[in-house]
């Protein structure tokens, strides 16, 4: 349990199947932990030691741990081909929005596949200054977050909603997200690259009543 426990520590009470037997720890010994209500068991090959405290979004974590099994989570942050949580998992991070958070949503560069039904993963690189680190998590920028929902063609209300919630609690900066609507403005009726037209009319579509204020930061350098 201690070597266990040493890996748990830094993957918010977490172990895979995978790096426990990387510490030494037999299948057997796993098991008899598992009997014993030591661990528990919360998706195929993950574990969560019991007594630790429990992590939000538990489901989506085990999801991403599961994508790589054999590399502790403080080893993959920095590899620029990790998993990124994106979409309206990353907005269900953020806590904006009222998206759907029942599957998990990872962007990752190179083909990855999964059996799980309520894992979703999409093929892209999010550049590192488009995201960040939220909760141990690699997690796309809430600005950049926004234009993903849109590629993936989710309501633009309930994208508007989101990017006015996350202009409103400063998670990104207005011109990070007009940057972010940009490639998508034709599709409304806008001039090609109208990021900040498009960003106009999702703050008015969400009501927002800072509107002039956030556009005026938006055009500025």
């Amino acid at each position: 349990m201690s070597r266990i426990g040493d890996i748990a520590e830094g993957q918010w009470g977490l172990v895979t199947l995978q790096q426990a037997r990387a510490a030494g720890v037999t299948w057997p010994s796993l098991a008899r932990q598992v009997e014993g209500g030591l661990l528990e068991r919360v998706a195929h090959g993950v574990y969560r030691l019991r007594g630790a405290p429990e992590p939000d979004h538990l489901a989506l974590r085990a999801a991403w741990l599961q994508l790589d099994p054999g590399h502790p989570a403080w080893q993959r942050l920095d590899d620029p081909d990790v998993a990124v949580v994106s979409h309206a998992s990353a907005a269900a991070m953020y806590g904006v929005g009222d998206l759907r958070a029942d599957v998990h949503e990872f962007t990752v560069p190179r083909r990855r596949q999964t059996r799980r039904p309520d894992v979703r993963i999409h093929r892209g690189r999010v550049l590192a200054d488009r995201r960040l680190i939220l909760g141990g998590l690699p997690v796309t920028r809430a600005g950049w977050v926004v234009g993903e929902l849109l590629e993936d063609r989710v309501d633009p209300d309930a994208v508007a909603q989101i990017a006015s919630e996350v202009l409103d609690r400063v998670l990104d900066y207005p011109r990070v997200v007009a940057e972010s609507l940009a490639p998508y403005a034709a599709r409304y009726g806008l001039a090609l690259g109208d990021g900040l037209g498009l960003l106009d009319d999702f703050l008015v579509r969400a009501g927002n009543r800072d509107r002039d204020r956030l556009l005026a930061e938006a055009s500025s350098l």
